[in-house]
């Protein structure tokens, strides 16, 4: 996994592109021998979290999914079992977990589904409403709804640094916003989700996103 250190009350970012899909899933804590917590766990990920547990000896208290599409929740399954922690996820996306097909664009080949979990984690939780707080033992956690990619897609925005970490998922990626164009997704929503970003969150924001390097805000474009 690639490390990034970053001036944060969370110290600890380990990032790893897994799978078919090159998904990036992330381990957030704060340093070496703490409880983390995993986002995105996508196809073929759990390897490369195990790998990265073992090696830094966190304690994994919890998954967090910025939305329901499988290429960012196929692990969260076999995950959520091995360590006994519970998977978070906006209830308008809650249902992919066990019908990824329903959220994705008709012209999506559907053989690519195939060894799909098709049910949830043993335990899920709904995550709240915008603006709502998680506090975990890894760090405080802001929730920003961010619907547009998909009805339930969220941001993770961690820690109380000087610079914040905010995990994207689909939502916003380096060269800019994601694509709109899948069951429950709105262009008009997705524009005015990041516009609600750009203006709360400052430019010097380090930004998680779901595919492709880690940026900054600034560096996106979409003030």
């Amino acid at each position: 996994m690639t490390e990034y250190s970053v001036r944060v009350a969370v110290m600890l970012v380990l990032s790893a592109a897994t799978g078919k899909f090159g998904t990036n899933v992330h381990l957030v804590a704060a340093g070496p021998g703490n409880p983390c917590l995993i986002v995105d766990p996508g196809h073929d990920s759990a390897d490369a979290v195990l790998e990265a547990v073992r090696a830094h000896r966190l304690e994994p208290e919890a998954i967090l999914i910025t939305h329901g599409h499988m290429d960012h929740t196929w692990d969260a399954v076999p995950l959520a079992r091995h360590y006994g922690i519970p998977a978070w996820i906006h209830p308008a996306d809650r249902y992919q977990f066990g019908a990824p097909a329903k959220g994705l664009p008709d012209s999506f080949p559907r053989d690519l589904l195939i060894g799909h979990p098709d049910r949830e984690p043993d335990e899920v939780s709904e995550l709240p409403e915008q603006g709502g707080e998680l506090t975990f033992a890894a760090c405080r956690v802001t929730v920003l709804h961010t619907p547009g990619h998909t009805g339930g897609s969220v941001m993770f925005r961690f820690g109380t640094g000087d610079v914040p970490l905010l995990a994207t998922g689909d939502a916003l990626l380096a060269g800019g916003p994601g694509r709109a164009d899948a069951p429950g997704a709105s262009p008009a929503a997705l524009h005015s989700s990041l516009r609600m970003v750009a203006t709360t969150c400052p430019d010097d924001t380090r930004l998680l996103t779901g595919h492709g390097p880690t940026t900054t805000l600034s560096e996106t474009g979409i003030r």
